[in-house]
């Protein structure tokens, strides 16, 4: 009786645990590497003075093209705004473009 009930589990186990595996190659999401280096680039106050929830979101937004301008960081300094609007205008993204910002 023992021995059915482990073996039973195992067996449940092994099937959940194949499935998972195959849910995580259809389901995979990529994010794009440029969200993370522009975060990086940034001051990280997360103040918000830029109108987004703290700067991960502004570096989202950035490489999503929802904001044109650098300068809605107003914490950051002039070179720093011109790292990310040369990075941003010169590294494609996954799909092979890149976005174009102004400082």
């Amino acid at each position: 009786m023992q021995i059915s009930a482990i073996l039973a589990l195992l067996v449940i186990g092994a099937v959940l645990g194949c499935v998972l595996g195959i849910a995580n190659q259809y389901l995979r999401v990529e994010e794009d590497n440029r969200i993370s280096d522009v975060t990086e680039m940034l001051p990280g106050a997360n103040c918000g003075g830029c109108g987004y929830p703290g700067c991960a979101g502004f570096a989202g937004a950035l490489v999503e093209g929802k904001a044109s301008k650098v300068s809605a960081c107003v914490v950051s300094n002039q070179e720093t705004r011109e790292k990310i609007a040369n990075y941003l205008n010169e590294t494609p993204g996954p799909d092979g473009k890149t976005v174009n910002v102004s400082i």
